[in-house]
């Protein structure tokens, strides 16, 4: 299979995700559970995480809600300027923790070098991706999740009118958004996550070199 980067013409629009694509692992539980670390007082407020996971599980199933309902409940109420703190420090230590994969970093600079425009396309929260985005130098960081992604994606086109769109992504949920771009790469995905992109005639990728 050719590698991604040469599927499309040049120059393309090309859209990441974040976790689990860009970097090694799910950013907004080292996120929150580092910020009660800094802020002891906060382990009190862990009980009120116990009815948004059981409303999770038992009514809704909105993974989106969930997050939002998990963030409130650690960090509602406490300073803009504290919360803010903390997502640069936060940011700031993703590369010195070596958070993202090589590999990705590889494919996103490939894209840089060919002149592309970049997009980062994530459901974590606002309150620290676009530091993250600006970081990696992507041009948008529109914050998405499942269907939101694929609306994301249409829109994407009228803000990039003739350039063609290469997306990337690394779980089920992506698989609507990669079916929908030009040419669609499942990456570092599990094996159910595998056999429905093989079943979409979706290409799939690892980026698991660790240098």
């Amino acid at each position: 299979m050719p590698t991604p980067r040469a599927a499309v013409e040049s120059p393309c629009v090309a859209v990441f995700d974040l976790d689990g694509t860009l970097t090694w692992r799910d950013t907004l539980l080292p996120y929150l559970m580092a910020y009660v670390v800094r802020h002891p007082s906060h382990w009190l407020r862990l009980w009120r995480i116990i009815p948004a996971i059981i409303d999770y599980l038992t009514l809704h199933r909105d993974r989106g809600l969930l997050k939002s309902r998990v963030i409130r409940a650690v960090m509602g109420g406490d300073r803009r300027q504290q919360i803010d703190a903390w997502s640069d420090a936060f940011v700031a230590s993703l590369e010195r923790r070596r958070a993202f994969r090589p590999a990705a970093l590889a494919m996103l600079e490939a894209h840089r070098t060919a002149g592309d425009r970049l997009v980062l396309l994530s459901a974590s929260p606002d309150l620290y991706v676009p530091r993250i985005g600006r970081l990696l130098g992507f041009e948008r960081t529109p914050n998405r999740r499942g269907e939101e992604k694929s609306k994301c994606l249409a829109w994407l086109r009228t803000q990039y009118l003739g350039l063609p769109l290469l997306a990337y992504g690394n779980s089920d949920s992506d698989l609507p958004h990669l079916g929908q771009a030009d040419h669609g790469v499942l990456v570092n995905g599990n094996a159910k996550a595998r056999r429905h992109a093989a079943a979409s005639g979706i290409p799939v990728a690892d980026w698991t070199l660790t240098a």
